[in-house]
């Protein structure tokens, strides 16, 4: 049985010079409370690193592989904590719900694609359109006022597309790369 490396890694040193910031940042404005805070680092720190390492290192050395199933499993990790330990992007919503719904498009196609690098491309195109159409849903289906305002939860949820767009390029980048 293979263990998880421990050392230092590239990719704890990239987490903390971007997560530190944006937690603390997050701490101060939004005034989370101290387990939130815990949450999110231990998702961040642990989590992450632990499915990273499992998953990508034992299925290809490819990098471009690597870096969009590292990039795939921080957007997940943020998305899920936002809505477990923040109370959710549209405050304590039932319409929360359509987030894990998002995700669920992100794992059914990567079972059905069996991790490979080209159907995550397309899961993960799947993810980014999901969750642009999740803050649509939750205002058609007249959902009360967005907690920080309409812009902000759309722009918000446009960063997460944009997360999972850009592992979608970097899969497609894999998949090509693997076929030459």
């Amino acid at each position: 049985m293979q263990t998880i490396n421990t050392r230092l890694s590239p990719w704890h040193i990239v987490a903390v010079i971007v997560l530190v910031p944006l937690l603390l940042t997050a701490l101060a404005l939004w005034h989370w409370k101290p387990g939130a805070f815990v949450l999110a680092s231990v998702l961040a720190l642990g989590g992450a690193r632990v499915v990273y390492e499992l998953l990508t290192m034992k299925k290809m050395g490819n990098r471009a592989y690597q870096l969009a199933f590292g990039l795939a499993v921080a957007a997940v990790l943020l998305l899920v904590w936002m809505n477990v330990a923040v109370g959710g992007i549209l405050g304590d919503n039932p319409a929360n719900m359509m987030y894990f719904g998002v995700l669920l498009v992100g794992l059914m196609g990567a079972i059905i694609s069996r991790l490979q690098p080209k159907g995550m491309s397309n899961a993960l195109f799947a993810t980014a359109f999901a969750m642009m159409l999740a803050p649509l849903v939750a205002w058609a289906i007249g959902t009360p006022a967005f907690a920080n305002g309409l812009a902000a939860v759309f722009a918000l949820h446009s960063c997460f597309a944009w997360l999972f767009t850009g592992s979608a390029l970097l899969f497609r980048r894999a998949a090509h790369t693997r076929q030459e």
